[in-house]
């Protein structure tokens, strides 16, 4: 017998009915527990824009240049939901990427996560300094999971491009209770995959500001000319 969908009451607010949501096909994936909060859906960005205004369970705030202390702050103190940082490992590492972790930890955020290339030793060096989960970036099936593990990573941020299901599936079948966050591709069929592949969460990137503004953008200018035309 197929059991009746639950009916979830919800309120949303006048001004925010254009929120980004995530894919709703996330929920079917276990969730990552990380101190009492389960997290499903972690937004892969840093524009503050999208952050005040998405439904994900989490913010993934990495990006491509060094990690600074003033750019962690100004994502914690505008984000409603956790934040996982990143704090380097590629030309940034060692005490400096330990000490943004200790930042990061103190502003709130409720684990770091370290690129792909990140030394060992940087590894270890935060693991000893903060208290929050240690999450560590995978980009390609040659890493050494097992070093990474041992110094002190906690879950594992997959991310492999068009490999990343392949890797998920590897790495669960070597670790069975490891977490794992994984890219989950830009349709639900991808997500779904890679969930059953082993993935405990998703990592989604959402569309850019620019994007959403030219929607916006050419639905005023529709609305202007039915008014002039009316």
């Amino acid at each position: 017998m197929a059991r009746e969908k639950k009916h979830i009451p919800g309120v949303i607010s006048d001004l925010r009915r254009d929120i980004i949501e995530v894919p709703e096909v996330i929920t079917k994936c276990s969730g990552i527990n990380i101190n009492g909060r389960k997290l499903k859906s972690f937004i892969f960005t840093t524009d503050i824009a999208i952050i005040c205004n998405t439904d994900a369970d989490a913010v993934l705030a990495v990006y491509s240049f060094t990690p600074h202390p003033g750019i962690i702050q100004a994502i914690t103190s505008v984000a409603s939901m956790p934040v996982i940082a990143g704090v380097g490992g590629g030309l940034t590492h060692g005490v400096r990427s330990a000490n943004i972790a200790m930042f990061a930890e103190s502003l709130g955020s409720i684990a770091v996560v370290v690129n792909a290339p990140t030394p060992i030793e940087t590894i270890r060096m935060i693991d000893e300094m903060v208290d929050v989960p240690v999450i560590a970036t995978i980009a390609s099936d040659l890493t050494d999971i097992k070093e990474r593990v041992n110094a002190g990573a906690d879950i594992l941020n997959v991310s492999g491009g068009a490999k990343t299901v392949e890797m998920v599936r590897n790495i669960r079948k070597e670790f069975p209770t490891i977490p794992i966050i994984a890219t989950g591709g830009k349709t639900d069929a991808d997500i779904l995959e890679t969930i059953e592949a082993g993935a405990n969460a998703i990592s989604w990137t959402p569309p850019s500001v620019a994007d959403i503004f030219k929607k916006k953008m050419d639905k005023y200018r529709q609305e202007v000319k039915e008014d002039y035309e009316a």
